[in-house]
């Protein structure tokens, strides 16, 4: 059984909600999970973790500089345990190539580069955007051709069958616990 630890950032409550539903996977398979939100519990990685997910979302292009602090501050730690980042943007929602461009810049910024990415689309919570906010990304949203403008309501995009089949992967993946 391992223990893996799951530090996320989250600005609208997308990606932690997704943090969560890997943890409970994970959990699910066996094994400990423990999804920690970064703004509030630190940089330090617990000593006793044997896996670390870390997950990220996307706003104005760039994820979180606290999660990008996190991986820059344990990237050795990184580097030597079974990892992986999941990045959410609404980008992962038909513009792909848009969602990987932000991992690349991530990865330069960060000089960490995980072997397992899982590219999730986020969510449109016009009902929790203030004002101007909501009224912007109507702007963008429609710029770009959705429909989804009807700011009384709000839209998930995020592919439930793609976060599990991405925590159960790492799972499968993990090393062997010894007898």
């Amino acid at each position: 059984m391992a223990n893996i630890y799951i530090p996320f950032g989250t600005v609208e409550g997308q990606t932690a909600r997704i943090a969560e539903y890997i943890a409970y996977v994970i959990r699910e398979h066996g094994h400990e999970a423990r999804a920690v939100d970064l703004q509030s519990s630190g940089d330090a990685l617990p000593d006793d973790c044997d896996a670390v997910i870390v997950g990220a979302s996307v706003h104005m292009g760039k994820h979180e500089a606290f999660v990008t602090d996190f991986v820059r501050a344990n990237k050795a730690a990184l580097e030597r345990l079974p990892s992986a980042l999941f990045s959410v943007s609404l980008a992962a929602h038909g513009d792909e190539e848009s969602a990987e461009g932000y991992v690349e810049k991530f990865e330069e910024e960060t000089g960490w580069r995980p072997a397992h990415v899982g590219l999730f689309a986020g969510a449109l919570p016009y009902t929790q955007y203030g004002f101007l906010k909501r009224h912007m990304m109507k702007r963008i949203t429609s710029s770009k051709g959705s429909p989804d403008t009807d700011l009384s309501r709000d839209y998930v995009y995020t592919e439930w069958d793609g976060v599990r089949r991405f925590a159960e992967d790492f799972v499968a993946g993990l090393p062997a616990a010894d007898p």
